[in-house]
Parts: structure tokens; C-alpha cells; sequence
């Protein structure tokens, strides 16, 4: 018997012999419970109603019982139980933590088929079994990227094959591709992107008269400026330039919408309409990118060296006529056909690229924001990749 008379005023030991019920109290209330040890057993007989909005949860008295004796296994008789709710489910629990932390048994048996539901749903607990990761071979690594890497080519080829195969059906009106599709494409490739266009290429034409005035006015040559500024515009610049601005901001911005809808579980409601995914979402978006490449490349050469004039004028007093008489001895006109070409392939990578990428994301929110990432890296990164190549096959040519 413990020491604290108030914690078991109401425990009552029994003069018989050791099977002899005890009987422990009620709580406030009309929810009660009795208590009768027998032998290694300790029986909980629960009456009354347990109801939380009229008894209170009693749960905090259910610690005292256990302190007593040495018992082995808790049962319980529920026969004159009446209502309840979740304060016998909380009793319960706290019983059954107490009967594991004395190494008690804990038999639910005696209790209603409801009650032990939800008990046994409130002590489940995932416990994530943490097993070392199994140390990957160097072969089999290998192998999986190599899989991986093929299965994106055969992908890859697919579309572009699409591409190819549906572009003119699609122009001749045979496809299930929407002109006005493509109209709303264009102008969010095009006309929107005007104004950044003309920004970058304005300060890259500057930057570059800047820094070669710097350099050929200590030779009294501040006239070539002229040339520097015309070749570099119209070679590399303005079609390397609109291309990296396209791909931060539209292929971008094709990766995030079609992983939106993919998220969204949008593309599956076009595919269970019988709606061709890559005629109505893919399509329109590289056609409208691609044709409109050429024309921000050129649009990007004239504000380049509008750039390069206006520096030109500030720091070697150079007026615009010798600027562009001096840029047209130096530019050849095959210099536009090579920046045209480039504009072109980069459009299309651009937003190969990133309607790939889109389709191939995940379903969460998260996928989106990850999505919009990898297009505009891979886009950057094939731009230059593909700039590189296109300036090693003119040198070859003689171009």
C-alpha cells in the first residue's frame, strides 16, 4: 500500500484471500470504474457513461491504479458500460501507457469492438525503419544513367519527329492544331518580349563600342569601333543574347505552365477528351517561338548598334553616318543569313526544351518551381553548346 493516503483514500483492502476483488471508487460524475485484482491479473470493470461534456476526461486518475500491487496482466469488463465517447478512449490510452512503462500486459479484449478500434488507431505510430542504404555499385550506376540518358533521347526523337511530321498538316489546316493557338503564342513570345529585348541588346551594343573605344583610341583607330560593334552584333550577339533572354523568359515560362497543368491533372482531362496533347499544347509553342526568333534577332541587331552608335558619339565624338558608312565595309551580308540560321535552331531548342521538360515534370507544386529551373539552365546551356558549334562549322566553311 503506498504511502499517500489522499492518492488511495478509496482502495479498499479486502480481508479474503488474494483473489478477492477490490473495489477502487467512481469518478465524479455517473462514470465509474471498479478494480478487482486476481491473482496476476488486474480487472477494470467500467460502468456508467463516459461522456467528456459530463464527466471531464478521467484519464489522469487511471496512473494510481497500476502503482499497486504487482499485477502482470490489465483486462477489462465493460458488460455495464453505457455511453461513451472520447473520454474512455483517453482513459484507456493513459492506462495503456501505464501498463507499458511497468511492463504490464495490456488486454483489450473485454472492451467494445468500437473502443478497441480506436484505441488501436491511436497507438498506431509509423516507426520508418531506418536500414543503411545499400552501397551502389559502380556498374550498376552506370548502367542506370545510361538507361535513363537513352530513354530521354528516344523521347527527345519522338517530338521532334512529331514536330516534323505534324508542322505541315497543322500550316495546311489538316492538324488539330488552333491558329489562334499559335497567334497567342507569338505574341507572348514576340511583341512581349520587346521591351527586354531592346534593354539587353542596347547595353551590350553600348558595352561593346565602350570597351573597344577604350582600347583603339590609344592607336588613333577609333573609327573601327564601327566594325567591332557591326560584326560582333550581327555574328554573335544579338542571336546569342535573344536567345538567352528567350530562354529565362519563355522557355521558362513554357516549362511552368505545362507542369501547372500537369499538376493540375489537366493534360489527363485533354487526353480523356480525345484532345491530341502535343497538337493543342506543344506545337503552337514551338512554331510561334521559332518564327519569331528571326525577327527579335533582327530587331535586336538594329537596337545593338543603336547602342553602339550612341556610345560611339559620346566618346569619340563619332557621328552615326561614318558609324554605319565604316560597319558596312566590315559586315557582309552573309553575316545575316549565319545570325538568321542561329536564331532559328535556338527558337526551336528553346522551346523544344521547355514543353519537354514540362511534360515530363512530377504532379506536386513543387515540381513546377523545379521545372522552370531546369529549362532555363538546359536552354542557356544549349544556346551556348549550339553557338559554339555553329562558330567552329562558319570557320570551316570560310564563313
Amino acid at each position: 500500500m503506498p504511502n499517500d493516503p489522499t492518492r488511495y483514500a478509496q482502495l479498499q483492502r479486502p480481508e479474503s484471500e488474494r483473489d478477492a476483488a477490490r473495489n477502487v471508487g467512481e469518478s465524479p460524475g455517473r462514470t465509474s470504474w471498479t478494480v478487482r485484482i486476481q491473482g496476476p491479473r488486474i480487472v477494470i470493470v467500467l460502468t456508467g457513461d463516459w461522456i467528456v461534456r459530463q464527466t471531464g476526461v478521467t484519464a489522469n486518475v487511471a496512473k494510481y491504479l497500476l502503482q499497486n500491487g504487482t499485477p502482470r496482466t490489465l483486462m477489462f469488463d465493460a458488460a455495464s458500460l453505457g455511453h461513451w465517447d472520447s473520454a474512455l478512449i483517453v482513459f484507456l490510452w493513459d492506462l495503456q501507457a501505464e501498463a507499458a512503462r511497468f511492463e504490464i500486459e495490456f488486454d483489450p479484449s473485454g472492451l467494445p469492438e468500437p473502443a478497441r478500434q480506436l484505441l488501436a488507431l491511436a497507438s498506431f505510430q509509423a516507426v520508418p525503419q531506418v536500414t543503411p542504404a545499400a552501397r551502389e555499385e559502380f556498374l550498376d550506376w552506370t548502367g542506370r544513367r545510361a538507361i535513363m540518358g537513352w530513354s530521354e533521347v528516344v523521347e527527345i526523337a519522338r517530338l521532334v519527329g512529331d514536330t516534323v511530321l505534324r508542322a505541315w498538316p497543322a500550316f495546311s489546316g489538316r492538324g488539330g492544331l488552333r491558329r489562334v493557338d499559335v497567334v497567342d503564342c507569338a505574341w507572348e513570345a514576340g511583341i512581349a518580349a520587346v521591351p527586354i529585348v531592346t534593354v539587353v541588346n542596347v547595353l551590350v551594343g553600348g558595352i561593346l563600342a565602350f570597351v573597344g573605344a577604350a582600347q583603339l583610341r590609344r592607336f588613333g583607330a577609333g573609327i573601327f569601333v564601327a566594325d567591332l560593334v557591326g560584326v560582333a552584333v550581327v555574328r554573335e550577339m544579338a542571336a546569342v543574347m535573344t536567345a538567352i533572354i528567350m530562354s529565362g523568359r519563355t522557355g521558362g515560362a513554357y516549362a511552368a505552365q505545362i507542369a501547372t497543368m500537369q499538376g493540375n491533372e489537366e493534360i489527363d482531362a485533354l487526353l480523356v477528351a480525345g484532345i491530341p496533347v502535343f497538337d493543342y499544347l506543344v506545337l503552337p509553342r514551338i512554331i510561334a517561338l521559332t518564327c519569331m526568333m528571326p525577327i527579335l534577332y533582327l530587331y535586336g541587331c538594329v537596337v545593338g548598334i543603336a547602342g553602339g552608335i550612341a556610345v560611339a558619339w559620346l566618346t569619340l565624338q563619332l557621328n552615326s553616318t561614318a558609324f554605319l558608312e565604316e560597319m558596312c565595309t566590315a559586315v557582309a551580308f552573309d553575316q545575316f543569313p549565319l545570325g538568321l540560321v542561329k536564331s532559328v535552331v535556338f527558337g526551336a531548342v528553346i522551346a523544344f526544351v521547355g514543353c519537354r521538360i514540362g511534360l515530363r515534370s512530377g504532379r506536386s507544386a513543387a515540381e513546377v518551381g523545379r521545372a522552370a529551373t531546369t529549362a532555363v539552365v538546359a536552354g542557356i546551356v544549349s544556346v551556348i553548346a549550339l553557338d559554339a558549334m555553329f562558330a567552329v562549322c562558319a570557320n570551316r566553311l570560310g564563313i
